[in-house]
């Protein structure tokens, strides 16, 4: 389905960034094009699923197979520099989190509730 992950049976690994976008966001749009095209090609990566909304505030959830695959995405060059510029520049707030996705569902016709 447009805009979903297409990830692998659990467990695999969630890597959720909620951001608030400050004043700045010269050159925001095109590194982060280049960096889901740099993720593509990276050892362990599963998908990406990103969404922001008017006010700014930002959602976006990378899958990986493995924190080592994590650890290797995060000291790549160009994403160093993404993160650079997000500190100095393109965010008021971020919040970044690490989970290990241990059971995950589709619907509507996924899992019934009762």
């Amino acid at each position: 389905m447009d805009g979903f992950s297409r990830t692998p049976e659990p467990p695999y690994y969630a890597v959720i960034f909620t951001s608030r976008q400050g004043e700045n966001d010269e050159g925001y749009d095109a590194m982060g094009a280049a960096l889901v095209e740099l993720a593509e090609r990276q050892p362990g990566y599963l998908g990406i699923e990103t969404t922001r909304g008017a006010d700014g505030l930002g959602i976006t959830v990378s899958y990986w197979q493995d924190e080592a695959s994590i650890l290797a995405w995060k000291q790549q060059t160009q994403h160093l520099l993404a993160q650079k510029n997000g500190i100095e520049k393109w965010y008021a707030h971020y919040e970044l989190r690490v989970a290990r996705v241990e059971r995950a569902y589709d619907g509507p016709e996924g899992r019934s509730v009762g």
